[in-house]
C-alpha cells in the first residue's frame, strides 16, 4: 500500500487496514472463482489502456453521436489530422473503433455497442462520484 502524501491522509489508510488479521475463507473462494482468467485480464488490459489517455477518451466520446471522418473527428476534438489519426489507429488496433471507406475518405464509428456503454457508465459514475464530493 502506498504512503499516504501527508498526515491529514493517515486516517484514509488506517480505515482500509483490516483488524481482526482473519481470513474469511468462504468469501476469499467465492471472490477467486469471480475473478476473470488471466487470459481474459491480459487482453482487457490494453483496451482499458486504450480509453486512459484524454485525445483517446475524446476521440471515443465524440464518436458516441456516431460516425465522423478524420478531418470532423478532428475538428471536434481539437487535435491535427495526422494526431488525430495516430490515435484513431491505436484505438482500431484494440478494437475500439472500426473504420469505413467511402471512396477517398474514412469514416470511423466505435466498434460495437459495449464500448458505448463503457463510455456511459464511465461518465455516469464519474457524475455521481461528483455529486458525492457536493
Amino acid at each position: 500500500m502506498p504512503r499516504p502524501r501527508n498526515a491529514a491522509r493517515m486516517g484514509e489508510v488506517a480505515d482500509t487496514t483490516c483488524d481482526e488479521g482473519i481470513v474469511h475463507v468462504a468469501e476469499v473462494r467465492a471472490a477467486r472463482d469471480r475473478l476473470p482468467s488471466a487470459a481474459q485480464l491480459e487482453r482487457l488490459v490494453p483496451f482499458f489502456a486504450a480509453l486512459g489517455d484524454p485525445a483517446r477518451l475524446r476521440i471515443a466520446a465524440a464518436l458516441e453521436g456516431g460516425e465522423l471522418c478524420v478531418c470532423d473527428l478532428a475538428a471536434v476534438v481539437g487535435l491535427s489530422e495526422s494526431a488525430t489519426s495516430h490515435q484513431l489507429r491505436w484505438l482500431r488496433s484494440l478494437g475500439v473503433v472500426r473504420p469505413r471507406r467511402e471512396g477517398r475518405r474514412v469514416y470511423y464509428a466505435l466498434d460495437d455497442p459495449h464500448v458505448e456503454q463503457l463510455l456511459a457508465l464511465g461518465l455516469a459514475h464519474v457524475a455521481h462520484a461528483a455529486e458525492d464530493v457536493r
